[in-house]
């Protein structure tokens, strides 16, 4: 498919993921490593029952709150 006709199939909301090939698609800045951090008890209950109450795990409420202080 030439880019002229991806562009205007893609601006008319046409479906052009059959042409893509995202098999080694990559997302800048969102390469993840794994960290070890140790919390007070209180802390880990505290991130508990924010995460129960948002529906989300602890490790979301955590990702969340890191990012706002970055």
């Amino acid at each position: 498919m030439k880019a002229k006709k991806f562009d205007s199939d893609f601006d008319a909301g046409k479906d052009v993921s059959h042409v893509l090939d995202v098999s080694k698609a990559r997302r800048l800045l969102q390469e993840q490593k794994r960290v070890n951090v140790d919390f007070p008890v209180w802390m880990i209950d505290s991130l508990d029952r924010e995460a129960r109450r948002l529906g989300v795990t602890r490790q979301s409420i955590i990702k969340v709150w890191v990012g706002r202080a970055s």
